[in-house]
């Protein structure tokens, strides 16, 4: 019985000794490749551009007087581009021989360890970015005293009965604490919706170009 062609073309897509078999698997490695190029290189400039950022925010962070802020800044930055260097490795580890289909199982899960890993990384990162600048902003001179205890006395002078703790007011503990957790609950999704933003577009194209391939094998 003759086959029809949408039976050569799935057979052609699973068997290499198929007539069609080159064309389609060339297609569709084509495809793969681009758009996991174009990702690596997003990924890459992405990585540049945070290390220019907290080289650039360090140097800023000296002349405005919060130099514990750009320290902490550019520390958990580095450990941040540290880990996702490392990450990049594994990716170019993938075997560009395997099939297009393997080739892009293999990268998505690469990118759901890569997301795993950033997701409980960002439970740390913005709660640390938001501790170091209040700490910047405490400590930095306003005319001879720390902006952070100008601030309660100021409002020691209009509030006498503020409770402090260790110099500062009950509240704005409070406050801090609350926002502190705040971030570390949503750090993971705060994380999701910046990803998607700058790399949403490629996931979309990964996404369909997946759905073609296994449509073709099912």
């Amino acid at each position: 019985m003759e086959k029809s062609i949408e039976n050569i073309w799935k057979e052609g897509f699973l068997k290499s000794d198929a007539l069609v078999a080159p064309k389609i698997n060339n297609l569709y490695s084509q495809k793969s490749i681009h758009i996991i190029d174009k990702f690596k290189r997003m990924f890459k400039i992405n990585l540049i551009a945070i290390v220019a950022f907290s080289f650039a925010f360090l140097i800023v962070s000296f002349l405005v007087g919060i130099p514990i802020t750009g320290i902490l800044f550019f520390i958990t930055l580095s450990v941040l581009v540290f880990i996702n260097k490392k990450l990049l490795n594994d990716l170019e580890k993938i075997d560009f021989g395997i099939s297009s289909y393997q080739y892009l199982k293999a990268f998505n899960e690469w990118m759901n360890k890569q997301v795993s890993i950033n997701k409980k990384i960002s439970k740390f990162l913005y709660p640390i970015i938001f501790i170091a600048m209040i700490l910047g902003f405490w400590f930095k001179d306003a005319e001879g005293m720390p902006l952070g205890e100008r601030l309660v006395n100021e409002i020691l002078v209009g509030f006498p009965d503020t409770y402090l703790i260790f110099g500062i007011p009950l509240i704005g503990i409070f406050i801090v604490l609350l926002i502190i957790a705040l971030l570390v609950h949503f750090g993971g999704r705060i994380y999701k919706w910046d990803v998607n933003m700058v790399y949403g577009r490629v996931f979309k194209k990964l996404e369909e170009l997946m759905t073609d391939i296994e449509s073709l094998r099912s």
